[in-house]
């Protein structure tokens, strides 16, 4: 085999490995999306939270998949630019968690406990604009209930 035909060889290599790679996901304005979302402080009540904040397409529909743990008073706050019926499930997810719908005001609508790796559909009570996930029975542990405020919402 010539020089040429070894640098053919090299190049094709590299071009079908490439191809196999996964493609980056972007965020539906052109710009990769962030491995890493923001992260922002919470309150409901006297509780505070800290919440990794899923504000794309990509953070949403990967939300905390593959998760073995959450520090303490951590979750993830999904949020939606327009107010919607939105549905929640835990494919890939080994941690149970409890979600809360948040509707556009910041008031919890429901509260759902899911289960780890179920694809069972969990629905809001109606529009939302956000969705909070916390370790399950954070809010149960904390009394927090449906039509309670959460306060430092991004808008």
């Amino acid at each position: 085999m010539n020089m040429s035909q070894r640098l053919l060889a090299l190049l094709s290599t590299l071009l079908l490995i490439t191809a196999c790679l996964p493609a980056q996901e972007q965020d539906g304005h052109g710009a990769a999306a962030s491995a890493n979302p923001a992260v922002i402080s919470l309150r409901i009540g006297d509780h505070p939270l800290t919440a990794e904040v899923a504000d794309t397409a990509p953070l949403r529909a990967r939300g905390l998949m593959f998760r073995e743990s959450l520090p303490p008073d951590h979750g993830m706050l999904f949020v939606w630019e327009q107010p919607e019926p939105v549905a929640m499930w835990m494919l890939n997810t080994p941690l149970p968690l409890s979600v809360a719908f948040i509707d556009e005001q910041g008031r919890i609508l429901n509260i759902a406990r899911m289960q780890p790796h179920s694809r069972t559909l969990h629905h809001s009570a109606g529009p939302v604009r956000y969705a909070l996930e916390m370790r399950q029975g954070w809010f149960e542990d904390r009394g927090i209930h449906p039509g309670q405020a959460v306060a430092e919402l991004p808008r």
